[in-house]
């Protein structure tokens, strides 16, 4: 079956105008260009292209959300307030998480990107997609945008799907280097939904990815944190899904696997501390695919969050698409060799004892 790929022009053009990385400029702060631009996406899409790899894939196309849809998570009066300032000069969702004129109208077609992609893998015409989308979405929470994200574009699309397929369980598995809070937020109390995040310790937020973090009430025990020291590498992410994902997920057996997608845990990264590569992304690509495979039929789709290297996400991307589909192109990364050769890529024993403790979750789950 056909792997799916949604994009639009217009995710490219939410604004989120002149800082030093996220501070806006000051009498101390020369301005400078937002980390969370356009570059990276424009770059991933491009490589897509120049790749060949685009046109062998089911384009999805992208239908907005509607306000009713976004309050599926969000608190009305918050929706409300992005779009009356959206329909002005734009403003600030929260600390750090600025937008232009427009943005509104852009996020809730990026949040219809991943709600499609969602829609088309449960409807069986596709068995696997990526939505690159923007602006993100992984922090959002109910009544505040966070982290450069407006709206919870998974968290939408798993509720406006859920009540149009009616699947009984859906697993996330986040891989970004922040903390996905906000999907976290969205589901903390409902067991229908397994958030799996895998993050950098005490980067962004930084009060929340805990491993105590478990669910409450129902939902007690399906959520799972795994914060990692700084520096871990490839060893240290394949571990991790061998003793927490694939573990968590086979206990879950969920309908549909949905990874927030993020590539700012690459060598490359500018806010991160990791370093994955390429060929990282590659392997845990294959590794979901198989627990996809046998547990719910293949169904996996992928919305795309973090990742801020212009000159890496591109490799990172096209190699999670490659596997998707099943196409090798022709496109050699050429930073592999590099990072593939940095000390400290095999599985460390610190960072084994902090997989020990996120592993000893598992149990939990009903």
């Amino acid at each position: 079956m056909a792997t799916g790929w949604n994009f639009h022009e217009l995710y490219l053009w939410h604004e989120t105008g002149n800082a030093a990385q996220f501070f806006q400029p000051s009498l101390t702060i020369e301005p400078g260009e937002h980390a969370e631009n356009a570059a990276t996406k424009r770059r991933f899409r491009n490589l897509m292209e120049v790749s060949g790899l685009t046109e062998k894939l089911l384009k999805v196309a992208s239908v907005a959300v509607s306000e009713d849809d976004l309050a599926l998570f969000h608190d009305r009066d918050y929706i409300r307030r992005i779009k009356t300032l959206s329909d002005e000069r734009g403003g600030d969702a929260s600390y750090l998480t600025p937008f232009g004129h427009g943005s509104y109208e852009i996020a809730c077609l990026a949040a219809g990107g991943t709600a499609a992609v969602m829609d088309a893998v449960l409807s069986g015409d596709i068995n696997n997609g990526y939505a690159l989308v923007r602006p993100p979405g992984h922090h959002a929470e109910r009544a505040q945008g966070l982290g450069f994200c407006l709206f919870g574009n998974v968290p939408v699309a798993i509720l406006k799907n859920r009540a149009k397929h009616g699947f009984e369980r859906v697993a996330t598995v986040d891989w970004d280097v922040h903390h996905g809070n906000g999907t976290q937020s969205a589901f903390y109390a409902d067991p229908s939904v397994l958030t799996i995040s895998i993050h950098q310790d005490g980067l962004y937020p930084p009060d929340s990815g805990f491993h105590k973090e478990r669910g409450e009430g129902r939902g007690e025990g399906y959520n799972i944190n795994v914060p990692l020291p700084a520096g871990c590498g490839h060893g240290a992410y394949i571990s991790v899904f061998e003793r927490v994902v694939l573990p968590a997920l086979t206990r879950y057996k969920p309908d549909l696997i949905v990874v927030p997608s993020g590539f700012d845990a690459s060598a490359a990264d500018p806010l991160g501390r990791m370093m994955l590569h390429s060929g990282s992304y590659r392997e845990m690509t294959r590794l979901l695919m198989h627990a996809a495979d046998d547990l719910c039929g293949g169904r996996l789709m992928m919305s795309h969050e973090g990742g801020y290297s212009a000159s890496y996400v591109p490799y990172c991307g096209l190699a999670v698409m490659e596997q998707l589909s099943g196409i090798r192109t022709d496109i050699d990364d050429p930073f592999l060799p590099v990072f593939e050769g940095y000390a400290g890529q095999p599985l460390q024993p610190h960072q084994a004892a902090a997989i020990a403790k996120a592993e000893e979750l598992v149990g939990g789950i009903g």
